[in-house]
């Protein structure tokens, strides 16, 4: 009873039992139509005929009297037994005049409609089932005529032999299409569920087999790569993340001890304890600032803030933003040039300002004086380009891919001024608007884009 019960909880008996009823239903419901359609059919062509037939006898009574419808009646007789034809005639009391029946049945008054009864034909002793109808003519005398229904049921009974045994067979072949769906289903399932159990135990460069099918199977094993291409991402840059984060605080965070605890020395001057205080201070606002930059990290690759997208003209967001920096380039000898036209996005202004503004700081940190820095603005398709090239002396190709990783910086020491988040945070809000982040060398000069869909 255990194995039994096992058994049933098992999804594939389950979806094979629940195939195979399905069709088997489906089978005997069309299966039992042909069979009530074919009884019908056959009933109903028997009872016109019979009809047509004690019209046809009625009317001969009328024209030639009931000695013309005896002869009408024995002229039919001969090829009776061919057709499965029955006649009687019998007077008011029941006598017989003509037919191949030998006596009226019992308990059936002429005119009751259509009977099902068994009679005895005139050469047979047995009795044979009989589908008939009777009239009474107007001399008191009774008609019944009918047919042999031995035949049609025998005919009934081959067609339900038939209807079983299609029925099998759909029973059979229900059962070996579930099967074999179940097979296809659960083999491609348990494909999918050995991957999962690898990458549970912490392999995360397992991905779901595609047979290259292009069926429904490989479209989400497709997407489940691309998820786990992201959470794979995710959590290298987390671990990165991590490790950079207990780089990064334990040098303020001591310098900050050490602030605190001169604090406490009695020999200090009230300056030197100012210039101590100032100097922590400056070290805390770095923390802060840090961990502000992270938590808007974490947020735009969470991809909180979606409800507050709306549309966004890039022309006048990057004219806003120019005009803010312009003062600080031209400070520096460099010159802001804005070219292109897109079409509005859907997107989230105050991160897409923040995005650029850390993509022009990056380039004022590099670009040489008396260079000007070109802000593009471009259509490619579904997505909006938002690009900013210095002509600065750009960067190794191979560390093109680290720029969007956090802490990474190229500078030879990190400064209060740099701590390596900026791009970062640029790469973590292109992801929330369905895009990405991507940086190229261009000659002169390092080239930085913000890949933006314009419906996310």
């Amino acid at each position: 009873m255990a194995n039994l019960r096992l058994s049933f909880n098992n999804s594939r008996t389950r979806l094979v039992l629940a195939s195979m009823v399905l069709s088997t239903m489906l089978t005997a419901a069309v299966l039992a139509l042909v069979y009530v359609t074919a009884n019908r059919t056959i009933e109903g062509e028997t009872r016109s005929v019979v009809s047509a037939e004690l019209t046809g006898l009625a009317d001969e009574y009328e024209r030639r009297g009931l000695l013309g419808l005896m002869n009408a009646i024995e002229r039919r007789i001969p090829s009776a037994s061919e057709r499965d034809a029955l006649y009687l005639l019998t007077d008011r009391f029941g006598t017989k005049l003509a037919g191949n029946l030998r006596q009226w049945p019992e308990g059936i008054a002429a005119g009751s409609g259509w009977v099902d009864l068994e009679l005895r034909k005139a050469e047979d002793e047995q009795y044979v089932p009989i589908s008939a109808a009777s009239i009474r003519l107007p001399g008191g005398e009774r008609l019944l005529v009918g047919r042999d229904a031995l035949a049609r049921q025998q005919f009934d009974r081959v067609l339900f032999h038939s209807v079983a045994l299609a029925l099998a067979i759909a029973l059979a072949l229900s059962m070996l299409t579930g099967w074999l769906l179940t097979r296809l289903v659960f083999s491609r399932l348990k494909d999918i569920a050995d991957t999962a159990d690898h990458i549970v135990s912490g392999d995360l460069t397992q991905r779901m087999q595609q047979r290259g099918s292009g069926d429904e199977f490989d479209q989400v094993a497709g997407t489940l790569n691309n998820m786990l291409d992201r959470i794979e991402e995710l959590v290298s840059n987390l671990r990165t993340t991590s490790n950079s984060i207990a780089h990064d605080l334990r040098s303020p965070l001591s310098r900050l001890r050490q602030r605190v605890e001169t604090l406490c020395d009695p020999e200090k001057s009230d300056l030197d304890r100012e210039i101590d205080v100032a100097r922590a201070t400056g070290e805390i606002d770095h923390v802060l600032k840090v961990l502000s930059q992270l938590t808007d990290i974490s947020r735009a690759e969470a991809g909180l803030g979606r409800e507050q997208f709306e549309q966004v003209d890039l022309q006048q967001l990057v004219g806003d933003v120019v005009e803010l920096y312009e003062p600080v380039a031209a400070d520096q000898g460099i010159e802001l040039e804005v070219t292109g036209t897109a079409k509005p996005i859907q997107g989230h202004r105050p991160l897409l300002s923040q995005a650029l503004s850390n993509l022009l700081e990056n380039a004022m940190r590099y670009a040489p004086q008396g260079t000007a820095i070109t802000i593009e603005i471009a259509q490619e398709g579904p997505f909006a380009l938002l690009s900013v090239r210095d002509r600065g002396p750009g960067v190794p190709e191979a560390d093109l891919a680290r720029l969007q990783l956090p802490f990474v910086t190229l500078d030879p020491a990190r400064t209060e001024r740099n701590s390596g988040l900026g791009l970062a945070l640029v790469a973590a809000i292109s992801h929330m608007h369905g895009g990405a982040f991507l940086a190229r060398n261009r000659d002169p000069g390092l080239e930085t884009t913000l890949k933006l869909a314009r419906r996310s």
